[in-house]
């Protein structure tokens, strides 16, 4: 140490000196650090908007947005056929449906066996080359942790001498029964080394069948986060409590026929709904009485909402009060529209935005209802422990939707709370918002969890949301929905390092990646945007969005080598996976090239690794000189 350390300095080293508390304990672990500064830097993924769409989430984790197909092709080049790599891919995918299928083949079971188990070790091996043996050793299964480890760690050159000592362990696999499970553990292994952090950039849930499933998933992952996207919020904000969100939320799955995730997934009643819609609503009318129920409702509770936020600047939704019922139009923006129906028969004139007892009586329930559910309150705490509206990581910016700008690309003054806020600050506000509502559920913090929902400015949705629109006119040309500047401006790469700098990053290889957008593949769009600045990783997962997009999802890809983006085709099934072998086939675009190739010491890990080497060097110092003495005890 140069200089006598102040006394905060001196009272961290001796905090720092119960952990490390001789020189030698300090020399092994700037060893140890050092050692992983150098290895490659880890794989990360990055997803968005998959919509609750499960099957096919499901087979891109297992096999890992077409890593592992990769690994496999490159481990047993020349050696295994096209037929057999299918076949070991398949089995790391889904363990344990392939075994079931191969045990009624009634096959040389033992032979196989030998066969499988040999070809998982080595892609084992391959998959964990970028780890340090104590990262790799804590993912491994604790029943067989020994055993794999000993089949993992042969250099190339003691492999062919303890080939007898890896055949024999094999054997003893084989021959005391404990293939199947030694098998699904090193699939389980492969694929939990495959990928090292998964980022989800927005949208579990919304049109598909199995948001909830999903969070199952991303709850096991090893390693994630999450920014919000429009859709978690509105869910968020509707466990918090916020009415309209809930509203929203409920029209969202009755609209899109999956009421199965509200009422058998998160076991939340809509027969108190259902009877209401059924006594009040026409049955013969082009909108079902559930549908327009639920939709009535939620543009009153909405009207009261921006009533009670003039700051919102939204008064241009507010309409349910402008209804001619006599003319069967509706007056938006100084135009008249036909309405699709005239059967509103709760919304009074003169008081449009006032729930009747009876939907009162309803949205209480409903109320109830989402806070009684356990399991999606398990599921937004999850949301809100691993996500937030951003994340800053390795260069990288990350956010669902947009950050709001001028026409000119300056950053839009938004006023929260009576205070101005603009980019990074203003999306700080939206975070800390977001978690004031979950925690004390206070009404003006519930409102912002709406707003971010659909609001004009809203930093994860970005547009004009025409929600009445769509319910209750037919005319498409209603239906668009304006859009902030950010979509378009940010095409250009001097807009996108203006966002990124306020950001705090710099430098060629920074990105904005995002999602919310579906990209048009099928009309010729890239994913690429702003000089390679921004990349939009929404390719259309929910298969409502195929026909638009001409994919079936985006998966962002930065490891040591540099980025890609794989653009997923459509999964058939996973019947089709073990009949067929049938896989999510997928195109690469590569996007930056890194030689030399990254290493640990090149992330925001390898930053804070290096910090504490620094701190224990200063250790060593204060050992060396006296300044602190080492404990041998």
């Amino acid at each position: 140490m140069s200089e006598k350390p102040t006394p905060d300095q001196l009272r961290y080293l001796r905090l720092l000196s119960r952990q490390f508390p001789t020189a030698q304990a300090v020399f092994t672990e700037i060893i140890n650090l050092e050692a992983i500064l150098d290895l490659p830097k880890p794989t990360e993924h990055f997803m968005s908007d998959v919509h609750g769409e499960y099957l096919a989430f499901d087979h891109i984790l297992n096999n890992c947005s077409g890593v592992v197909r990769e690994h496999v092709e490159e481990v047993f080049a020349g050696e295994l056929d096209d037929w057999a790599k299918d076949e070991l891919c398949t089995l790391v995918y889904y363990p344990h449906e392939k075994l079931a299928a191969r045990r009624e083949g009634h096959l040389n079971l033992s032979q196989w066996y030998w066969t499988t188990l040999m070809r998982l070790v080595r892609l084992a091996r391959r998959v964990s080359e970028q780890y340090t043996r104590s990262k790799v050793r804590r993912a491994l299964p604790e029943s067989y942790a020994y055993i794999i480890e000993e089949l993992l760690h042969a250099s190339a050159e003691g492999e062919h001498i303890r080939h007898e000592y890896h055949k024999h362990i094999i054997d003893s696999i084989v021959a005391t029964g404990a293939g199947d499970d030694f098998i699904c553990s090193l699939a389980a292994l492969i694929k939990r080394l495959a990928v090292d952090h998964l980022h989800m950039v927005g949208d579990v849930f919304d049109r598909g069948t199995h948001a909830d499933r999903i969070m199952d998933d991303l709850i096991a992952h090893h390693s994630v986060d999450i920014q919000w996207g429009n859709h978690d919020i509105a869910w968020m904000g509707a466990a918090a409590g916020s009415e309209a969100c809930i509203a929203s939320v409920v029209r969202t799955q009755i609209r899109y026929n999956t009421l199965a995730m509200v009422e058998s997934a998160y076991g939340i009643s809509l027969r108190r709904l259902a009877l209401f819609a059924e006594r009040t609503y026409r049955a013969d009318d082009v909108i079902s009485p559930l549908e327009k129920a639920i939709s009535v409702i939620l543009f009153k509770v909405e009207g009261q909402l921006i009533q009670r936020h003039p700051n919102y600047h939204m008064d241009d939704r507010l309409l349910l009060g402008s209804l001619d019922l006599t003319r069967a139009t509706v007056r938006i923006d100084g135009r008249d529209w036909p309405l699709r129906t005239c059967d509103f028969p709760t919304v009074d004139p003169n008081d449009p935005y006032t729930l009747t007892p009876d939907e009162q009586h309803v949205m209480n329930g409903l109320v109830r209802s989402f806070h009684e559910s356990d399991r999606l309150r398990r599921h937004v705490a999850f949301l809100y422990e691993k996500g937030s509206v951003y994340l800053v990581r390795n260069g990288n910016l990350l956010f669902h939707g947009c950050v709001p700008l001028e026409a000119d690309g300056t950053l839009t003054e938004v006023i929260g709370e009576g205070v101005a806020y603009r980019g990074r600050s203003y999306l700080d506000f939206c975070d800390r918002v977001a978690r004031r509502a979950w925690h004390r559920g206070d009404q003006p913090a519930l409102d912002w969890m709406w707003y971010l929902w659909c609001g004009r400015r809203s930093p994860l949705s970005g547009r004009v949301t025409k929600t009445f629109e769509r319910t209750f006119v037919d005319d498409r040309r209603a239906w668009v929905e304006p859009q902030d500047p950010y979509f378009d401006l940010t095409e250009d790469q001097e807009v996108c390092e203006r966002v990124l700098v306020d950001f705090g990053l710099t430098g060629e290889h920074c990105h904005i990646i995002n999602g919310h957008k579906p990209v048009r593949e099928r009309e010729g769009e890239s994913p690429v945007k702003g000089g390679s600045r921004r990349l939009v990783v929404d390719g259309g997962f929910c298969e409502a969005y195929h026909k638009t997009t001409g994919i079936a999802g985006y998966t962002l890809i930065a490891s040591s080598g540099g980025m890609r983006i794989k653009a997923h085709r459509p999964f058939l099934s996973v019947e089709a996976a073990l009949a067929t072998n049938a896989d999510i086939l997928s195109n690469t675009t590569v996007i930056e090239t890194e030689e030399p190739r990254l290493a640990v010491a090149d992330t925001d890990t390898g930053k804070r690794l290096s910090e504490q080497i620094a701190e224990l060097r200063e250790l060593l110092d204060a050992y060396r000189d006296g300044t602190i003495k080492e404990r041998e005890d």
